[in-house]
């Protein structure tokens, strides 16, 4: 069976990278991977009228590069599976309304870009599609306005929120062998530990990632000095030492070899209080500089466990408490040589 232990998927056919885009807003730009990003903006308006067409554009962008970077037409695309973080997934849905491109939405919050990545590769490694695109997108404006209070509104946050950052990140599989493959994916469940504050998402999702770590640990019997690198998505400054922590309860320690993709997207200088998230921090680091460092032989076997929060405004108001959730996907630099790790 596919199905490994309890949650997790081990893809018995190949699935390979074959190309990916990403395109970001002026801090990302400005921040230590600025220069791995295929399209870069000066304003956070992108060029457009309003913020929510601004993320549409990046998603595009980041779209129009995958395909061009992969010689790909969107004819050649069976499947387009998206998400974003605003209200009906109104980026995913307007960009697919011009794709034309047989089309799945999703919606894990700041874990759709491993959500929808995972079901693409399942749906290559079941032959039920050939070749899939997946997309995810987020913009700070976009977001501060929906979840929080809109940035004209010029509130206080405290040090534990975090700055949703402006890109979006997409990226092409299929079986075709290229220099990444995608070996297993790990399906999160829920975790919710009670905490309310809607400025402390860090300390919320932790919780979910060490779940789905421990269990991917676990399914697979295998120990963390498996990866080079176990990168989270969106849990920052705060929710990082916390999942390292949780971890080591478990019996499973990550201190040498983990990392956040918030943390990794921004310098400490530039204001972005606990680091970043949003979904499409952990695709825009992914799909550009994870992938680069691949690609150049620095990293071999990298996890990356995006994450997360399940709220809404409605919910938060009414006093609930926020659930999260964890998933991971694992890729393999593949080693002409034939010393890769799986079995095939």
């Amino acid at each position: 069976m596919r199905l490994t232990g309890k949650q997790t998927w081990v893809f018995e056919n190949p699935v390979y990278v074959q190309s990916s885009g990403t395109a970001v807003g002026p801090k990302e730009a400005d921040g230590p991977l600025g220069s791995g990003f295929d399209k870069t903006y000066d304003n956070l308006h992108c060029d457009e009228d309003n913020w929510e067409l601004a993320e549409r554009r990046l998603m595009e962008d980041a779209i129009d590069f995958a395909l061009k970077k992969g010689n790909f037409t969107k004819e050649d695309i069976d499947f387009f599976l998206a998400g974003d973080l605003l209200n009906q997934n109104v980026t995913a849905n307007y960009t697919a309304r011009h794709n034309k491109i047989p089309f799945l939405c999703m919606f894990g919050a700041c874990s759709t870009s491993m959500e929808t990545l995972a079901v693409s590769s399942a749906l290559v490694d079941g032959g039920f599609a050939n070749r899939v695109l997946a997309a995810t997108s987020s913009h700070n404006a976009t977001a501060e306005r929906q979840f929080r209070y809109p940035t004209e509104y010029g509130g206080q946050k405290p040090k534990t929120a975090q700055s949703t950052i402006s890109g979006s990140g997409a990226v092409i599989v299929s079986r075709d062998e290229s220099d990444i493959r995608i070996t297993s994916a790990t399906i999160g469940s829920v975790a919710d530990l009670g905490i309310t504050d809607p400025f402390d998402m860090g300390s919320a999702m932790a919780p979910a990632a060490a779940d789905t770590i421990a269990q991917h640990f676990k399914d697979l019997q295998i120990s963390p000095d498996e990866y080079d690198l176990i990168a989270t998505g969106d849990l920052a400054s705060v929710g990082s030492p916390i999942v390292k922590d949780l971890l080591k309860e478990e019996g499973f320690d990550v201190y040498a070899n983990h990392n956040d993709c918030g943390i990794m997207i921004y310098r400490p200088d530039q204001n972005v209080f606990a680091g970043g998230s949003g979904c499409g921090c952990s695709a825009v680091v992914t799909y550009s500089h994870l992938f680069d460092e691949m690609r150049n032989g620095n990293l071999k076997k990298v996890m990356v466990v995006a994450t997360g929060a399940l709220l809404s405004p409605t919910m938060i108001q009414q006093k609930e408490s926020i659930p999260t959730i964890a998933h991971a996907v694992v890729f393999e630099r593949v080693d002409r040589g034939g010393n890769n790790t799986w079995n095939t």
